[in-house]
């Protein structure tokens, strides 16, 4: 019983540890950075840490009682899923940053009929709105865009090891420990995850309260800071697969 128990508790830390890996945090932090206050990017974890569980759960059922585990290689082409995710996440700050911003956006003109288009900055005196812009949230996909990332990250990279635990557990104790090791992971992985993305969230919600001035950068180096990620994680994974 104490062995159980001791395995249980092992299994709640390697998940709060989970949700703290690069690529999970490279990917959130995006989809935080266009949340409003902490509630708002505390639901961003939970959302996470939901759809994270649900796919590592319906993996262990498949491990316990058909004994089908995802294959390497197969676990290899969902980090490149996720490496594309994510850089596809950052990317998208980037746009709705400068979507947003009646001070920054593409001018079309010619210079000796010779047609150019660039990037054109006004002052903030001379700021105008260049088109309707759509606040992200009334997006239809706000809620389920950290349940969806969840699920892959869930399928995708570690998750393939904890499968690989999960199978000692169940050769060593039975399937329903299995089960119960693979809820408390997704309990500690929630846990984790809603930790960090409220302290993600914490700067963004003072920006939002008292230096709106600062929102910008920041969301700006979230989105810089993901897509900058997510390259070089594809270029890892890319690795791997020619490796096969």
């Amino acid at each position: 019983m104490n062995g159980s128990v001791a395995l249980l508790a092992l299994g709640f830390a390697l998940g709060v540890k989970h949700a703290t890996e690069a690529d999970h945090l490279a990917a959130i932090s995006s989809i935080v950075s266009q949340r409003h206050s902490i509630w708002q990017s505390a639901s961003v974890g939970l959302l996470w840490g939901a759809g994270h569980t649900a796919a590592l759960l319906v993996a262990g059922f498949l491990v316990i009682a058909a004994g089908i585990a995802i294959p390497e290689k197969v676990a290899n082409f969902l980090e490149l899923l996720v490496a594309l995710m994510i850089i596809f996440l950052g990317t998208r700050v980037l746009y709705i940053i400068f979507r947003n911003r009646p001070d920054v956006h593409v001018h079309a003109h010619t210079h000796n009929g010779k047609p150019h288009i660039h990037l054109h900055f006004h002052d903030h005196s001379h700021a105008h709105n260049v088109g309707v812009t759509h606040n992200d949230e009334h997006n239809g996909l706000l809620g389920w865009r950290p349940v969806l990332v969840g699920i892959l990250h869930g399928l995708a990279g570690s998750a393939a090891l904890t499968l690989l635990v999960l199978s000692e557990v169940v050769r060593n104790g039975s399937p329903m420990l299995g089960f119960m090791y693979l809820l408390v992971f997704g309990f500690g992985s929630i846990g984790g995850m809603l930790i960090m993305t409220s302290l993600i969230g914490l700067p963004i919600s003072l920006g939002v309260r008292f230096f709106r001035g600062a929102l910008l950068p920041m969301r700006a180096f979230a989105g810089v800071l993901s897509t900058t990620f997510g390259f070089f994680y594809a270029f890892k994974v890319i690795e791997k697969l020619s490796a096969f």
